[in-house]
């Protein structure tokens, strides 16, 4: 039978992180060795005790956990998250223009809907996040690579030169997946003056920002009065209160961009989940102290990726914050067949920067992402034992 399929779906990369547990198929590790799984940037601990706890309270005694709510999310939430950026960004947010979606994920497809149609184009840095190019792929919208070189840190003259009449959209991620770079402020205000001089929208993806190592508001963007013009933030709740399985995201934006986003989501989900909207809604209020526990553990982390690193001989740290190592190896072969070595080599799994740059990229081929959300210190330096035993 032949299988009916959509073009653009087939010509649409497999999800890379299912990739990479495919190589883990008939590779037995000893229990002296367990495998070290640095491929997914994701917390696999469940919300605190308390979190659960309150949420087990909630589908007993709150019905409307059980059915449909209000499409662009709880007003709540979205008055929560309203209030909270404008204190941090130094801005005016107002309710209506945010919406709460299922995960960030859905946030970037949402957005990307609205924008852009089959032969429009949008500009992503590389590295860049594979699921962002994904859902372009998927819909026949044209991913033009903007390099970020050695510092990981994308240039907005360079972007300038990428800019054609199909361009609709600029993508940021900071802090970066996968890079791990944290984009100084002037460099998202210099993003989006150029965004505005040439009517095109700035995505910000700024799922990582409760790990910013940055004390205060990481940019102005939001101090325009007119913000909205340019501006769409996505961000995720899921990293930063264990909610992952719950999928919940948010998008800030205008609200007559959020009219269409609307259209988009009440035709996929109808509504996002209320479960773990009203859990997020509960972290915000309760989990503040916990979270920045949370940031202090993973800044812990990211110290001892950089202070252990010099003793990988050959290899470069391009990059490091958030969830996020990347780095450069020394080997005589390309990183996604590095990858694939190191699974039986080191029991190590990580991802090659093959999956975050385009098809034949001289730079991805060189490059890997170490995912650090779930080893410690401890387990950075047993990562650090077994990649400098590694002769290729």
């Amino acid at each position: 039978m032949t299988l009916i399929l959509n073009p653009n779906m087939a010509a649409t990369f497999p999800p890379p992180v299912m990739e990479a547990r495919r190589w883990l198929d008939g590779v037995e590790f000893p229990p002296d060795r367990p495998m070290i799984n640095v491929s997914q940037a994701a917390p696999t601990a469940p919300p605190t005790a308390e979190m659960r706890a309150a949420m087990a309270d909630m589908i007993v005694n709150l019905p409307e956990t059980h059915l449909y709510g209000p499409v662009l999310g709880l007003p709540a939430l979205r008055d929560a998250v309203a209030k909270e950026w404008t204190s941090a960004y130094g801005g005016k947010i107002a309710p209506a223009q945010v919406a709460i979606t299922s995960g960030c994920n859905q946030a970037f497809a949402a957005i990307i809907s609205t924008l852009a149609a089959t032969g429009d184009e949008v500009i992503l840095p590389t590295p860049w996040y594979f699921n962002h190019k994904m859902w372009l792929d998927m819909n026949g919208i044209g991913a033009v690579p903007l390099p970020t070189g050695d510092g990981l840190i994308p240039d907005a003259e360079s972007c300038a030169a990428l800019i054609t009449p199909r361009t609709r959209a600029i993508v940021l991620v900071t802090p970066n997946n996968p890079g791990g770079a944290e984009y100084p402020a002037e460099t998202l205000r210099a993003f989006a003056t150029l965004a505005r001089s040439r009517g095109l929208s700035l995505i910000v993806d700024e799922t990582y920002r409760d790990f910013d190592s940055r004390s205060g508001a990481p940019h102005d963007l939001f101090t325009d009065p007119d913000w909205d013009e340019v501006l769409i933030q996505l961000y995720s709740f899921s990293k930063a209160y264990r909610l992952t399985g719950h999928r919940v995201g948010a998008v800030t934006a205008s609200p007559a961009r959020l009219a269409e986003v609307e259209k988009f989501l009440d035709s996929v989900t109808i509504c996002p989940n209320q479960l773990g909207q009203h859990a997020a809604l509960w972290g915000m209020t309760n989990l503040r102290q916990w979270l920045a526990g949370e940031r202090d553990e993973i800044l812990d982390r990211r110290a001892a990726i950089e202070q252990g690193f010099p003793a990988l001989e050959g290899w470069r740290l391009l990059g490091c914050g958030a969830f996020f190592a990347y780095v450069e190896h020394p080997f005589d072969l390309t990183s996604d067949v590095l990858a694939q070595r190191l699974v039986k080599d080191a029991g190590v799994l990580l991802l090659p920067g093959t999956m975050f740059t385009p098809k034949g990229d001289a730079d991805g081929a060189r490059q890997l992402r170490i995912a650090f959300a779930n080893i410690d210190r401890a387990g950075i330096g047993t990562l650090f034992d077994r990649l400098k035993t590694v002769k290729y």
